[in-house]
């Protein structure tokens, strides 16, 4: 029998979670590389709402939100790209969420320097940091997970063009998507837990799409392979729709789990670089 606390919970630690790991990095393996940035700046903040959807019912669960910053890392000009999700308080008894996604992002090549996740979500606790090393092609890693006092160390050959979860977030949103046919795959790289993973997105073309608010945006769609032994299944139980506009903002990200779907949902953004031309008005 299905223990429907446990369903909820989980739905609610994956709708805080989808928009801190959609891997939506709509790119070939060389766009990853040497990206300029044309669609964001610092002062950038945007809001979503995490939704879990059962039987018709929708639960507002809490909340994710993403800022770029101006800052110097060794001696380097940087961004410095966070995202912070929690569940609101009267959710935490069920599942309490407080999740921390930082990194600091090289400007010129766009490459990430330095990446920290720290992971409160009920029992499950983990302090994820990565070091890139472009001298000698390296990423150290130090990773806790649980209750485990120390912290255990590795060091991993660093392959060309890999991002983290958050850079990756940003490197998509500067990707020439009409290049891309529908259906088609592009691979990307991405370190997760530790590990490189060499994964895909598959590009499903356009689509209006509406907003829990009943604001409508042309999108771009997609689907990624989602890696194996995170919060979702392996496979592409997950769409993501972008903003088909200059700006490039993620609208919503879907994820199936085993009652019902969870969904992260745009709210606002503030700080843009470009305006946000996609939004559609009166519409049927």
């Amino acid at each position: 029998m299905i223990n429907k606390q446990h369903v909820a919970s989980k739905a609610i630690k994956t709708a805080i979670c989808a928009m801190l790991f959609y891997i939506s990095p709509l790119s070939s393996a060389q766009g990853q590389c040497n990206l300029q940035n044309t669609t964001f700046k610092a002062g950038e903040r945007a809001t979503y709402h995490a939704y879990y959807n059962w039987h018709f019912i929708w639960l507002n669960a809490g909340t994710v939100q993403f800022e770029v910053q101006n800052k110097i890392y060794n001696k380097k000009d940087a961004w410095f790209l966070s995202a912070y999700g929690s569940t609101y308080q009267n959710y935490d008894k069920l599942m309490k969420v407080r999740d921390t996604f930082e990194v600091y992002v090289d400007k010129e090549s766009f490459d990430p320097l330095y990446f920290n996740r720290v992971t409160n979500e009920g029992s499950t606790k983990a302090h994820h940091k990565y070091w890139f090393n472009y001298d000698n092609n390296t990423i150290k890693t130090r990773i806790k997970k649980d209750d485990s006092p120390t912290f255990k160390e590795d060091r991993i050959a660093l392959e060309e063009c890999t991002a983290d979860l958050l850079s990756m977030v940003y490197k998509a949103r500067n990707i020439d998507y009409s290049k891309y046919k529908v259906n088609e795959k592009i691979p990307i790289k991405m370190i997760v837990d530790g590990k490189i993973h060499h994964l895909f997105i598959r590009y499903l073309g356009k689509e209006i799409i509406q907003n829990r608010d009943g604001r409508s945006f042309r999108c771009l769609k997609f689907s990624p392979l989602l890696v194996p032994g995170t919060i979702f299944k392996s496979g592409e139980d997950m769409t993501v729709w972008v903003s088909d506009d200059k700006a490039r903002v993620p609208i919503i990200v879907e994820a199936k789990v085993l009652i019902g779907s969870v969904k992260a949902v745009f709210v606002d953004i503030t700080g843009l670089r470009n305006p946000m031309s996609a939004e559609v008005f009166n519409v049927e």
